[in-house]
């Protein structure tokens, strides 16, 4: 069973937590991460590409020249694709990319991820993490004091995992290139492994807990 520090806002250990094995402490199965990554991009596509088939070009319809005699290919139409304004082969239009895994897959890629982050040593435990306004040095001390691999300067790819949202932290967060703030029910698998480190709360934790035990 994985067991990890619990940290405060000034980096300082005030507590130890074993984290469930079943959620934390599994191995990654890349393939399931794979088809759940590929899912999340695929919802997240607009779909709204678009663009016109000969039929739906604005253009004349009569012949642009006679069939026989100028020694030119024949032609019945400017609107042909193999014209300079012409319509598109096989034209894209509006569809819609989402589709649906099973719940098992889901939740599966979810504890992958998880895991993969405890055993890269890339999950950081906070008691709490609280900001009396929004203020983008307080919450750069914060991620310094956290981690080594941060400088006041220099912020790695980090996601803010909290138990609920946060205005305060949201805000302070912002303006911190490469840093994204989010709460359990936004939480994805995308994001998870989209960051170099992982600072969550101890309400966090067992928020997923509940959900994934």
């Amino acid at each position: 069973m994985p067991k990890l520090d619990i940290l405060n806002v000034s980096g300082e250990t005030v507590d130890s937590i074993e984290l469930n094995e079943s959620i934390f402490g599994i191995e990654p199965n890349m393939s399931v991460l794979h088809e759940v990554v590929k899912n999340y991009l695929a919802n997240q596509r607009q779909g709204t590409q678009s663009a016109q088939t000969r039929a739906e070009v604005t253009g004349t319809t009569s012949k642009p020249f006679r069939q026989k005699g100028t020694g030119r290919a024949r032609q019945g139409s400017l609107k042909s694709p193999i014209n300079r304004g012409g319509g598109v082969i096989f034209a894209p239009k509006p569809r819609d990319y989402s589709y649906k895994l099973p719940k098992k897959v889901k939740v599966l890629g979810m504890k992958s991820a998880l895991s993969g982050k405890v055993k890269d040593n890339e999950f950081i435990i906070l008691n709490e993490l609280n900001l009396d306004a929004p203020k983008t040095k307080d919450m750069i001390n914060v991620l310094v004091n956290v981690s080594e691999k941060n400088t006041t300067k220099d912020i790695t790819k980090t996601l803010i995992v909290l138990a609920d949202k946060n205005e305060n932290v949201i805000l302070s967060a912002n303006n911190i290139p490469k840093v994204k703030v989010t709460y359990i029910g936004m939480l994805n698998v995308y994001d998870l492994l989209n960051h170099d480190e992982v600072v969550i709360t101890k309400g966090a934790i067992d928020k997923l807990e509940e959900v994934y035990a």
